[in-house]
């Protein structure tokens, strides 16, 4: 739309605003900033738009960073596309918009998550005195059902907050064929050409296959579970990262038996004394751990849903061979950027030839100065739905809203949705001890008995609390961890605590609420290195 046009629209507004009869507080705050932006000749330059393209911004990705950015970027006036294709995976699997999150990832595990816990709250019920008769079961059709009706609402509901802010939404694949120019290509095979002065990267991630045989034949993937038409029975889980672990705890906390395939360590990247933890509580739960061994070959025993399946693994250490037989084998072996097929390379945008992840400076801008990335597809930053959302969001601003604040990736937290599950932020001891040196950091831990679970006759010995202080700056916080129940919500309070300089004397200084698991790290008293017993005293 012609800069004229804009303006017009904008004087039209002034006149209304000026008009006899009720005015909002948002109609006035929205004038005030008008006219400071005005006097600033900010908004001189959001009314400008380059003929020269047919976009200012065109997105690729449909996924929480990408929609994010768009979305911004549109209320601030400009002109804007969104293109997001979804490859279907080796099984078929597909979805519309909002990516991994909500289709695929954070969404449907939480809430699969949360039906494995009820399993375990009515278990606990009979203890609370509830008696019922009728026998129990957990049917995974309704489960499956219910879990995609509501990530189909909320795809749908990203797409309607794009047409009201009249973003061009496109179901097509974005690949640049020139500079500040992109083919879209529809799942029909129809191509259409588009140029926009800025461009943003936001196609995330997919899960990695083994590249062995039988692997994309006869397994899945995270892609694939949530919306698995038929109940998976006895399952193998191949991996250890935060996936593997959290699709096995809720696979098992629904009645399945559930073997996990390790390779070489538990949560990579996470602080192993809790990863080991973790690992331990999933195992009194009836999860088996297959250590040091990997797949070499997948063979189909049986057809069927799920049918019969046979893996051969050999042992990492040696020349040991095993074989098991499962009805589903997911893998969750790690993830590969979609990077590779975006033409990034006819543009000259760096990549990393190992990972496909794209470098970026401080402000998401790759090597090629008009194109930006956001999300997992960045290199070195956590792949984390709310970062790739507030990056977006910041980078918009950054681009046409005249702003300057950069996403901060310190002290990030996050949570492992294990049925015990597992929050942390900041450092893990391992990296804490590389960064600061063991002689300058006091490591205070206890174990905690929740309340709940004391009368359910739960594990007294799984909870656990640590904080990583450094003693060079008046013993501040530099990592939170804490292993128990709802440990994601322990964990959002304290990361904001973190990002305003958290101290142990600031902790010893609040007062707890009683009776919770979050009291614990009010009372912190015992440090590693003392050796003294951490079994929690009192009520």
């Amino acid at each position: 739309m012609p800069a004229g046009r804009k303006e017009r629209r904008f004087s039209q507004k002034s006149r209304h605003l000026g008009r006899r009869g009720p005015t909002s507080q948002k109609q006035l705050a929205g004038f005030r900033w008008a006219m400071d932006a005005h006097q600033s000749g900010l908004l001189q330059q959001l009314l400008q738009q380059d003929p020269a393209y047919d976009y200012d911004l065109i997105v690729i990705g449909g996924g929480s960073g990408g929609l994010s950015c768009a979305q911004e970027a549109a209320v601030l006036g400009r002109k804007v596309m969104l293109l997001d294709f979804v490859v279907p995976s080796p099984r078929g699997t597909s979805w519309g918009l909002g990516g991994t999150c909500v289709n695929a990832g954070c969404i449907p595990k939480k809430l699969m998550h949360q039906a494995a816990l009820l399993g375990q709250a009515l278990t606990d019920s009979r203890r609370f005195g509830w008696e019922y008769s009728q026998q129990v079961k957990h049917s995974w059709a309704t489960l499956t059902e219910a879990v995609q009706s509501h990530v189909g609402s909320l795809s749908w509901g990203h797409r309607l907050a794009l047409r009201e802010k009249a973003v061009t939404y496109l179901n097509s694949y974005g690949e640049f064929v020139e500079h500040h120019k992109v083919k879209a290509t529809n799942e029909k095979g129809q191509e259409a050409f588009y140029t926009a002065a800025k461009f943003v990267i936001a196609t995330g991630e997919r899960p990695r296959y083994l590249g062995i045989q039988g692997d994309k034949e006869y397994c899945i993937t995270s892609d694939d579970l949530f919306s698995l038409p038929y109940c998976p029975g006895a399952t193998l889980v191949v991996g250890a990262s935060y996936v593997a672990l959290e699709c096995a705890g809720f696979l098992a906390g629904l009645g399945l038996e559930v073997t996990v395939m390790v390779r070489s360590v538990l949560l990579r990247g996470f602080d192993q004394q809790m990863a080991e933890k973790v690992g331990a509580s999933m195992q009194q739960l009836g999860v088996r751990f297959l250590r040091k061994f990997v797949p070499v070959e997948v063979q189909q025993l049986e057809k069927g849903l799920p049918g019969r399946l046979k893996v051969v693994a050999k042992s990492t250490e040696g020349t040991e061979t095993m074989e098991g037989v499962y009805n589903t084998v997911l893998l969750a072996v790690g993830r590969d950027s979609c990077t590779k097929k975006l033409g990034l390379e006819k543009i000259g945008v760096n990549i990393s030839e190992k990972t496909g992840k794209i470098p970026v400076n401080d402000e998401e801008q790759t090597s090629v100065p008009y194109v930006y990335a956001v999300g997992d597809v960045l290199e070195g930053k956590p792949q984390l739905t709310p970062v790739a959302v507030q990056a977006g969001k910041l980078l918009a601003r950054r681009l046409f809203g005249g702003r300057s604040e950069k996403c901060d990736y310190v002290n990030v937290p996050t949570v492992v949705f294990t049925p015990l599950e597992y929050g942390c932020c900041g450092y893990s001891e391992e990296k804490a001890t590389e960064v600061y040196q063991a002689e300058n950091l006091n490591v205070y831990h206890a174990r905690f008995w929740p309340l709940e679970w004391t009368v359910a006759c739960r594990d007294s010995d799984a909870c656990y609390a640590k904080i990583i202080c450094n003693k060079l700056e008046n013993d501040r916080v530099v990592g939170f961890h804490v292993l128990g129940p709802n440990a994601g919500e322990i964990t959002q309070g304290f990361a904001a605590a973190m990002k305003c300089g958290l101290t142990k004397q600031l902790l010893d200084d609040t007062i707890g609420i009683h009776p919770t698991c979050g009291e614990v790290f009010t009372t912190l008293e015992i440090t590693k290195a003392s050796g003294l017993d951490i079994t929690q005293k009192g009520c």
